[in-house]
């Protein structure tokens, strides 16, 4: 039998120190080096806060002070029953940019961070003032997409989908993980996939998503995304999100890309009113921080310093 697995599988090593941040009533595993402006960057699923390992060294040479986060319910992160609806887990963003002592940040996001990115953006367009967004959708270009490209966007959200049935989340776990390996090649573009860091970091993603009640509380924010369509609190989130966006916003996505499609992502710029950037990266698919670290790296600084 396979030990049990403790937040020391995510407690990597590495140019930066761990901590622990208290905000919005929940404990965050942080991954911090640098100074200078603040840039907070959000993992998606089913990752943790290494899946920035590329970038954060480089942004704190930079001149910057780079915080990578576990997720409320991931990592290191605390792990409550509840709190996984779009609004605490913005919250939690900008919760966690004031108890690190600033008003505000430059946010980057990649799949369930981007959205959690423009949640927060949307909602305390003051706390962030520079948005970046990897691989992910505007909430309600993506919510649009589901509706109407059943054969698209519909399709390749399927695994969502999945994730309503009780207990999927013994499904994710079972095999040692196996289904984590599964969708990350599902997602992965053809530079990264079947290499030596592909594989590296999987395992490390699989470890990680069998922390006590992580992979439970992975699914739920997914649950909360369709359970919520039709009621108040969904009708709710998509009035304040029609507000067009103030913050300053770019996205990146990956050519290939088949968890989040493109032309699913493209209509995202129509919810910006500031300055909105749109690059699509060619031969890269669900993760270019990993697929080519190098130009995400350097736009991540190109934004920020604008």
């Amino acid at each position: 039998m396979r030990p049990a697995v403790d937040d020391s599988v995510v407690l990597t090593e590495g140019p930066w120190r761990h901590r622990f941040v208290d905000a919005n009533g929940v404990r965050f595993h942080v991954a911090e080096t640098g100074t200078g402006p603040l840039i907070v960057l959000l993992h998606g699923f089913p990752e943790f806060w290494w899946t920035w390992r590329n970038q954060i060294p480089v942004l704190a040479d930079a001149g910057y002070r780079v915080a990578a986060v576990d997720l409320r319910g991931y990592g290191a992160s605390d792990k409550p029953p509840r709190g996984y609806d779009a609004y605490t887990m913005a919250a939690d963003v900008i919760g966690l940019i004031r108890a690190m002592g600033e008003r505000d940040a430059v946010v980057v996001g990649h799949d369930l961070g981007g959205l959690l990115g423009f949640a927060a953006a949307g909602f305390h367009p003051r706390s962030v003032r520079r948005l970046i967004v990897l691989s992910s959708a505007h909430p309600l270009r993506q919510r649009a997409a589901l509706a109407v490209d059943p054969r698209g966007q519909l399709a390749a959200s399927r695994h969502i989908l999945a994730f309503q049935l009780p207990r999927f989340e013994h499904v994710v776990t079972r095999d040692d993980a196996a289904m984590v390996e599964t969708l990350m090649s599902r997602w992965a573009g053809p530079r990264w996939l079947d290499t030596a860091d592909f594989h590296e970091y999987v395992r490390a993603c699989r470890d990680a998503i069998q922390l006590p009640q992580a992979a439970f509380c992975a699914l739920e924010a997914y649950r909360w995304a369709l359970r919520t369509a039709l009621r108040l609190s969904g009708r709710r989130f998509v009035k304040l999100l029609q507000e067009p966006l103030r913050v300053p916003t770019l996205q990146l996505h990956g050519e290939l890309d088949g968890c989040v499609l493109p032309r699913t992502a493209q209509g995202s710029g129509r919810y910006v009113s500031a300055n909105y950037e749109w690059r699509v990266l060619e031969g890269i698919g669900h993760f270019p921080q990993h697929e080519c670290p190098e130009t995400v790296t350097a736009e991540i600084l190109r934004w920020s310093k604008g």
